[in-house]
């Protein structure tokens, strides 16, 4: 029998005795037919206390809230209370009292009064989870009931209501946590996320979808923690094991970030994944390059050299196979891209001027880098059919018409959509360019010669 259906057996067993009682202010109710409140548990009387003073008074106050009548339920716990203030059972029934009568704040603080003394005090654990339901704390609801369950884990009635109450709650969390995050409002989103873990912590991708957060809050620490702790919990969350590589990789932790993509293209070979090991490759090797190399992206002005080095990496091969051309430079010798500035003159696709120089600290402006982009696609085209027919065509381009010496170049570049127009009509021939606009351009000219 459940702790509720045992409490209204008892208030029924014993209504023949409290009838007899005398000097009440108002008369005990009949025995109720059937509870009012069949969800509220009965605040039974330890044996402790079943000589205390007072505690005849609840049965009284349970039958009168039973039969719908409060105010006297209220009276004799009341009373109960002034003859023994300890008399915590007591104070449980006021906290149900308050509970019938919608006064929430009033029925929290009742239950945490009777639970004061008594910790595990099973009514009133109930009583506090019903009153936290009832004010939309299901969180703290779901505490509450799961304490009530460790004292007693008979109670099979709270087990499944606790089952079905942490499903619906961990889905409402869940979907606030997503829309949160889809607006950009990262802190709650990382706290509805934090609560859904706390109901559901064994949901690898739970942990995953935080770290997430956590990465676009700038936390890495933390997202790399709950990362792992996602692939922790299911090996086989290959989403969670990319996203893991991809902050690795952004940490410049490549040898992790590598062993982390495999793991997940074992899982699930996928051209995305093979993709971002070839890149996480090249990286690792670009790694070991120059501190100036590595910093090309952050430049305000990319210069020759540093456009030089780029093309000279990311186009090795490439420029390793162009034909090959005899060049004298007589300024680059001890200059850090020293050696792919020699290759990429020698390939044709950066010239040195007339007086022998390169000038590797000149910035490059964007004619200039479409003047190499172009040379480089002209020698693609020699065996790529497909290549030649974009190169053939002729965008119209606003600031510049098809007579400007630098309109064959820009024309090529924009053709094939390595460089694209600037406010989608212009090309702005003069304009510098940074480094990150280099490394984006020579990146986008890889991929088209892969």
């Amino acid at each position: 029998m459940s702790i509720k259906a045992r409490g209204v057996a008892l208030v029924l067993a014993t209504a023949v005795a409290v009838g007899a009682c005398a000097g009440r202010a108002a008369a005990p109710p009949a025995v109720p037919t059937a509870a009012r409140y069949p969800d509220f548990v009965y605040p039974a009387v330890p044996a402790s206390l079943e000589r205390a003073p007072g505690a005849d008074r609840i049965d009284l106050g349970w039958r009168f809230l039973q039969s719908g009548d409060t105010r006297n339920a209220a009276r004799d716990f009341e009373a109960a209370l002034k003859i023994n203030p300890q008399l915590y059972p007591a104070r449980a029934g006021e906290g149900y009292v308050a509970l019938a009568r919608g006064d929430h704040d009033r029925a929290l603080a009742a239950f945490d009064a009777a639970l004061r003394p008594a910790r595990d005090y099973v009514p009133a654990l109930l009583g506090r989870g019903q009153t936290l339901l009832a004010m939309k704390r299901d969180v703290e609801a779901i505490a509450a009931f799961e304490a009530a369950l460790a004292v007693d884990s008979s109670l099979a009635d709270v087990r499944r209501r606790v089952d079905v109450l942490r499903f619906r709650t961990v889905e409402q969390v869940i979907d606030s946590a997503r829309s949160d995050a889809s607006a950009g409002r990262l802190d709650r989103a990382r706290t509805a996320y934090e609560r859904a873990i706390e109901l559901s912590p064994d949901s690898s991708f739970l942990y995953r979808e935080l770290a997430a957060v956590e990465r676009r809050q700038g936390d890495s620490d933390r997202a790399a923690q709950h990362f792992a702790r996602a692939i922790e919990l299911d090996p086989s969350d290959t989403a969670a094991l990319v996203a893991m590589g991809d902050l690795l990789a952004e940490r410049q932790e490549y040898q992790a970030a590598d062993q982390a993509y495999r793991k997940a293209a074992a899982l699930d070979p996928t051209p995305e994944l093979t993709a971002k090991i070839g890149a996480l490759a090249e990286r690792t090797r670009e790694s070991a390059f120059p501190a100036e190399f590595r910093a090309i992206a952050e430049s305000t002005g990319a210069t020759r050299g540093e456009l030089a080095a780029l093309i000279g990496v990311r186009l090795e091969r490439f420029i390793a196979g162009a034909p090959q051309q005899q060049v004298v430079i007589t300024d680059t010798a001890g200059h850090w891209a020293g050696n792919w500035i020699m290759q990429v003159a020698r390939a044709g696709v950066m010239d040195p001027f007339e007086n022998h120089t390169f000038q590797p600290g000149l910035v490059v402006r964007r004619g200039d880098l479409a003047t190499a982009v172009r040379r480089i696609l002209t020698m693609a085209a020699v065996t790529n059919a497909a290549l030649r027919t974009r190169l053939a065509e002729r965008p119209a381009i606003a600031d510049m018409p098809p007579s400007h010496l630098v309109y064959p170049a820009a024309a090529a570049a924009v053709a094939a959509g390595v460089m694209p127009l600037v406010d989608g009509t212009r090309f702005e021939v003069n304009r510098p360019v940074t480094g990150a606009e280099a490394v984006d351009v020579i990146n986008r000219l890889q991929a088209l010669l892969r």
